[in-house]
């Protein structure tokens, strides 16, 4: 059972306690009924429990729920709605941040909801990639629909055009949100309406992603400015001069700031689309696309975009075939020098071009790689934390936790609670 009381900006409260809802983890029927008995609406991160009126006339400011023996998460402070918040631990009141997944209060009983909008002059990839990876199947709890400007005849870009079923009124039924990149985005505007409706679908708790130029569309709606963002190398010098509250970012695949993401040139939309798949379903779901896709299954966000071609390209490959080698032996003891070794440079060099070529340095890349797979083991065994570990390399489940909080920024049982399938 659990206490919740809720703080909006203008001061007002509303409380339930437990004499007046029964809410346990296992189901949060009772505490649905109980809010929506007072016009407030579940908008559920995993370690957190956040909520919002509907309809959004004011934005919550303040959420607190008391943890109950079988713990449903910390207190969550969420102005605004995003990936990082603070939080406050209810057992020692100290504040700190974490990033949760950002499932927004999607019910059960219905897949999530994508919308990919279709621009003039969209390039063909770019559609495709979010239509393709979120397509409905037994694995994916999604429903894409393909939506326009209006329905009807859309032309694209590369000898391409698109008939769209949907108009904008998509963006209002969408969960999150994508828009492919399109032609001369430096030099021209996407329609006012279209603006407006992706400002629309953000007020109302929607995501929105943009692949490639596709961000120069979010941008003409104000919710980068003073945000992180990247788009296509190409394009990033006239990203950041037609848009100058946008810190761009030249030099990374993709950028997550909670409510609105964005990717670089195509492929990286892959990695995106991947990125936001382990963030809802967890590290198996995204594997298991990226093998259904034939891609690499994780390329983080600080990986950069744009190799110079002063990187010579037989060491590339070595990097790479390292990198696998590594991956096969993640539980045996892997160091700086052994890892140079193995592609045949001196560590030196190995950590210059490795920070490079990937956006991490090499310690920091297995240790990542190896958390990726705890998580996996997390989410389809019924393993101890410790024996997990072990097997990840990690050596002792404190060791586990240690490096779990501070990558996740959460603990190994409360994200097995979250995404465990069982053997």
């Amino acid at each position: 059972m659990v206490g919740l009381r809720v703080t909006f900006t203008d001061g007002r409260t509303h409380s339930k306690d437990s004499s007046e809802m029964a809410f346990r983890p296992a189901g949060r029927a009772g505490l649905t009924a109980a809010l929506a008995a007072s016009g407030l609406a579940i908008l559920e991160p995993v370690v957190a429990l956040t909520v919002r009126r509907r309809p959004v006339t004011g934005r919550v400011r303040r959420v607190a729920c008391g943890r109950p023996a079988t713990d449903v998460g910390p207190t969550c402070l969420a102005p605004p709605l995003s990936g990082r918040h603070r939080v406050a631990d209810p057992d020692n009141g100290a504040a700190r941040a974490t990033r949760v997944p950002y499932l927004l209060g999607v019910p059960p009983s219905r897949p999530h909801r994508v919308a990919v909008l279709v621009l003039e002059g969209a390039k063909p990839l770019d559609v495709g990639i979010p239509a393709q990876v979120f397509t409905t199947r037994q694995s994916m709890p999604y429903e894409v629909r393909v939506c326009g400007p209006a329905p009807g005849l859309v032309t694209g870009g590369d000898g391409l055009s698109y008939h769209v079923a949907d108009g904008l009124e998509a963006l209002e039924w969408a969960d999150i949100v994508f828009i492919p990149g399109f032609r001369f985005p430096d030099r021209e505007e996407p329609p006012p309406a279209v603006v407006e409706a992706l400002r629309a679908a953000h007020a109302r708790g929607a995501r929105l992603a943009a692949i490639s130029t596709g961000a120069f569309a979010l941008a003409a709606t104000g919710l980068l400015d003073g945000k992180r963002a990247t788009t296509h190398w190409h394009y990033t010098r006239q990203l950041a001069a037609k848009h100058p509250l946008v810190r761009v970012d030249e030099n990374v695949l993709f950028v997550d700031e909670g409510s609105v993401l964005t990717s670089a040139g195509a492929a990286s939309g892959i990695d995106l689309c991947l990125h936001i798949l382990r963030g809802d379903l967890g590290v198996a779901a995204s594997n298991h696309a990226a093998r259904r896709l034939v891609a690499a299954p994780y390329r983080s966000g600080g990986q950069a975009q744009y190799v110079p071609r002063s990187v010579p390209e037989p060491l590339g490959e070595r990097f790479a075939a390292t990198r696998e080698w590594a991956l096969h032996r993640l539980g045996e003891h892997l160091t700086l020098e052994v890892l140079a070794r193995h592609a045949a440079v001196s560590p030196r060099t190995f950590s210059r071009r490795f920070l490079a070529d990937t956006g991490y340095t090499p310690m920091q890349w297995v240790m990542r790689a190896r958390i990726d797979v705890a998580r996996e083991l997390l989410e389809r065994s019924s393993r101890s934390v410790e024996q997990i570990a072990a097997d990840a390399g990690l050596g002792t489940g404190a060791n586990l936790r240690l490096h779990f909080q501070r990558i996740l920024g959460t603990t190994p049982s409360q994200y097995r609670r979250t995404f465990a399938q069982g053997e």
